[in-house]
């Protein structure tokens, strides 16, 4: 018997994969959370063979909860609406053994257990072709002027930082809004987290 273990914080959803997953033969729920850090005190308790995590939840997401279950045995399912390259970057680097999209038929997430119980890994065909699809145009040096920006620096403070003149700095910026296609730098923020280019 395959034990389960489902985190999502829409108990209707909750309820609906519980009910779903109970009619196989096969396998067990033991347990459902509603949030990551209730997700990793059931696996704790319940020593499940599988964990099926949704991303955005209260408190620790999916994907924190995913990178704190990495080695311990219980394999980790990711099951989103979000089809994002940057959370699928970090899925992948956090070691989960299958990424799938909630529109998926209902019938592929008890084959996708199964699959992972095989010891393979599953991802949505979808994020597959995203994921490698489209490179980081910005340079190691414009990432970093972006990162700086998002956390809140403005462009002395990043000339300070870097040991650049503040020209230098807007210059970088222009050359990263110009490389994204984006009016601005939230836009620029925005997109990069979107595509995993930096947390």
């Amino acid at each position: 018997m395959i034990k389960i273990v489902i985190a999502e914080d829409q108990q209707m959803l909750l309820g609906a994969f519980g009910s779903l997953l109970d009619l196989e033969d096969d396998m067990e729920v033991v347990g459902k959370a509603s949030n990551g850090d209730e997700a990793l005190l059931l696996v704790q308790q319940h020593q499940p063979d599988v964990c099926i995590m949704d991303i955005e939840m209260p408190g620790k997401t999916g994907l924190d909860a995913a990178e704190e279950l990495k080695g311990t045995g219980c394999k980790v399912i990711i099951l989103t609406t979000f089809a994002r390259a940057g959370y699928f970057q970090r899925a992948l680097k956090a070691g989960v053994n299958g990424y799938l999209l909630k529109d998926s038929p209902s019938e592929d997430l008890g084959n996708s257990i199964r699959t992972v119980m095989a010891g393979k890994r599953v991802y949505a065909p979808e994020l597959i072709e995203d994921a490698y699809g489209e490179g980081n145009p910005l340079t190691v040096r414009e990432i970093e002027v972006l990162e700086l920006v998002a956390d809140g620096k403005n462009t002395k403070e990043i000339a300070d930082e870097l040991r650049i003149k503040t020209g230098t700095v807007r210059n970088y910026i222009s050359a990263i809004l110009d490389k994204l296609q984006v009016k601005n730098r939230i836009e620029a923020i925005t997109q990069s987290k979107e595509k995993g280019w930096f947390k």
